[in-house]
């Protein structure tokens, strides 16, 4: 089990954390997922993948890790997935 923190770019409200959490804990052998708006932070629990498939899930849905390039299609990306968060939160 592995348990680590990502800084990631773009995380702007509850909208983009919820879109973050159900997509990562979608992903097969992720456990646990916590998003910090404040920090811009994912604290992700896993096991049984690599790492590389979790910043490439956050990379799609605009989130890149902190240390990546975060051009102007990526910061697009991110405020769709924010809309699809805020939609979701509303059915919550």
């Amino acid at each position: 089990m592995t348990n680590e923190k990502i800084i990631i770019a773009n995380l702007k409200c509850s909208g983009c954390a919820t879109t973050i959490k159900n997509d990562l804990l979608a992903i097969k052998g992720v456990t646990e997922t916590v998003v910090d708006i404040e920090k811009d932070t994912v604290d992700i629990t896993y096991d049984g993948i690599d790492r590389q498939v979790i910043i490439d899930k956050l990379y799609s849905l605009g989130y890149p890790e902190a240390t990546e390039k975060n051009g102007l299609l990526l910061q697009l990306k991110s405020y769709a997935s924010c809309m699809v968060g805020r939609v979701n939160n509303l059915k919550q």
